[in-house]
């Protein structure tokens, strides 16, 4: 594209040019042949007489002032010419129509016109050498500013076409890694599936070991049918982004709910899940209440899953000023500075345990974007992961849309509500 578009500048430089140049020389030839005239004028009407401004000395290529060359013929011989010594002049070189009329005469080009006087002609010429030097200069100027023109829109087309095409290309780029990360997540219960089914009916078996295999099958079923789920919810946002509905949403009960729906999750883990309340009684935002409730779900999960056994992990619901912020903390690992990044990469996963395809966070970092909210990653107290989302506090006294600053920030009137776990 640069070159097709470095090459449509020169053909229209060119075309520019070239007309240019044209008009140019015949605006210098016009300006020749107007001196030409007038002095010819002014000779006829003193009957033949040399001009005052016809000069004694011979034509030299004069590039600042050409003069003038006069030559008296009688129309059959040679003309001779009148004052300084000037070219020979054939007697059938010039025009006798009184039009202007280009001859070369010895080395120099000459622009000749011829008027009738008593006796004969005369005619009068100038050296087009001064006019020929501008020309030269013009067509130098021409030819240094061309290249240097066409190359500056090479130059500037690649830039701007390399920059355009670097998120293209990104893209491309996440797209076939995205392809080759689902279709390895889907080929692992797959393979699973046909191995048990390949193994339950190579040979005979007794009813409990083909219900292991059914169970196994079922589980595997489970985790494919969740993978494929989770990409057409990502396909669907990629798309076209659903807007969000208008519908106020208690960030509080949300969390509240999300947390006695994993309390058995974190009971068997030996975890202790609760949930705290820090603000206004009544925590509201504008986005649907399944999207905040898939957004918490995807963090407590989380949580409950690198919090470790004898853990803990805590859900904080905080209102402070006119933002609503939902955290989740627990006493794992925490995130590495150098893996915060890749985060919400689709199909990245911080470490190998779990049966996890590496898909929540991205669908919870679309549905924070999806609803307006802002992302804060960084330590728990206990040294663990602390994942917060803050939003625009809808409802009666929200106040005004922030226009910035850090989501999740600490209000100075922070109230605490004694914690409960969930049950």
């Amino acid at each position: 594209m640069a070159t097709l578009a470095a090459l449509l500048i020169a053909v229209l430089y060119v075309a520019v040019v070239v007309p240019f140049d044209v008009v140019k020389a015949r605006h210098l030839v016009a300006e020749v042949d107007s001196r030409l005239s007038a002095s010819l004028q002014e000779m006829v009407a003193r009957g033949g007489g040399v001009p005052e401004e016809a000069p004694r000395r011979p034509p030299a290529r004069d590039l600042d002032d050409a003069p003038l060359v006069v030559w008296l013929s009688d129309g059959r011989t040679s003309a001779a010419p009148l004052g300084a010594p000037a070219p020979a002049l054939p007697a059938r070189g010039w025009s006798r129509s009184g039009r202007p009329s280009t001859l070369l005469l010895g080395q120099d080009r000459f622009r000749l016109m011829a008027a009738a006087v008593k006796g004969g002609w005369v005619v009068v010429g100038q050296s087009l050498a001064a006019t020929s030097h501008d020309e030269a200069i013009l067509v130098q100027a021409e030819l240094v500013a061309g290249p240097v023109l066409v190359l500056a829109m090479f130059l500037g087309a690649l830039a701007i076409g390399l920059m355009a095409s670097r998120p293209v290309e990104a893209a491309r780029r996440r797209q076939l890694e995205f392809t080759a990360d689902a279709s390895h997540e889907l080929r692992t219960p797959l393979t699973v599936i046909e191995a048990e089914v390949d193994l339950a009916l190579g040979a005979d078996r007794d009813a409990p070991s083909y219900k292991a295999a059914l169970e196994r099958v079922r589980t595997e079923g489970k985790r494919l049918r969740r993978i494929v789920e989770d990409l057409l919810f990502l396909a669907r946002f990629d798309s076209q982004p659903p807007s969000p509905s208008r519908e106020l949403v208690d960030v509080a009960t949300v969390a509240e709910r999300c947390a006695a729906r994993f309390a058995a999750v974190a009971q068997s883990r030996g975890i202790t899940l609760s949930v705290e309340r820090l603000g206004a009684d009544v925590m509201l935002v504008e986005a649907p209440a399944s999207w905040v409730d898939r957004l918490c779900g995807v963090l407590v999960d989380n949580a409950c899953r690198y919090a470790g056994q004898g853990g803990w992990a805590r859900v904080v619901v905080s209102a402070h000023g006119s933002s609503v912020s939902l955290a989740v903390e627990d006493s794992g690992p925490g995130i590495p500075p150098e893996e915060r990044p890749l985060l919400f990469d689709r199909f990245h996963r911080g470490s190998d345990s779990g049966d996890g395809a590496g898909l929540g966070l991205a669908i919870a970092d679309a549905v924070v974007r999806s609803t307006g909210g802002r992302w804060k990653v960084a330590e728990a107290p206990g040294g663990g992961a602390h994942m917060e989302v803050a939003w625009h506090r809808a409802g009666p006294g929200a106040g005004p849309r922030p226009r910035g600053g850090e989501a999740g920030a600490r209000g100075p009137r922070a109230r605490k509500v004694p914690a409960r776990q969930a049950q």
